[in-house]
């Protein structure tokens, strides 16, 4: 499976963006998801996931509240949907996909084995 992530771009505080996740290869409908976030001189840090077998998702605590993650099974997508941005949401954005997640690894990047491109979100006005 290898994946895109695309729907960055400049955007003015407190405006939204859509980050997509697909698939150029087989299904990942099985798979969970994970959005991950690195600023520039940071490390990359864990935004949100979504559980495949049971929809449960998970957010950071800095995110939460002002973005959603989501799947459309119909086009094999995953979306971030990115609110009430803030220049501290600056960062590439990068989805990656795991199996048989549990509450303790969802967050983290190792549970994650197969990772996209980043799509680059830039917070400014």
């Amino acid at each position: 499976v290898q994946l895109q992530a695309s729907g960055g771009g400049l955007v003015q505080p407190g405006g939204s963006l859509r980050l997509s996740c697909a698939t150029s290869g087989r299904s990942f409908s099985n798979a969970d998801v994970g959005w991950f976030r690195q600023a520039p001189g940071k490390e990359r840090e864990f935004v949100a996931a979504r559980r495949a077998r049971d929809s449960m998702t998970y957010y950071s605590d800095s995110v939460k509240g002002r973005f959603t993650i989501s799947r459309d099974n119909a086009k094999d997508t995953v979306y971030l949907q990115m609110n009430s941005l803030k220049p501290e949401d600056t960062a590439v954005y990068y989805c990656a996909a795991g199996r048989n997640g549990i509450t303790s690894s969802m967050r983290h990047d190792w549970h994650y084995d197969t990772w996209g491109q980043g799509t680059l979100v830039t917070v400014s006005s």
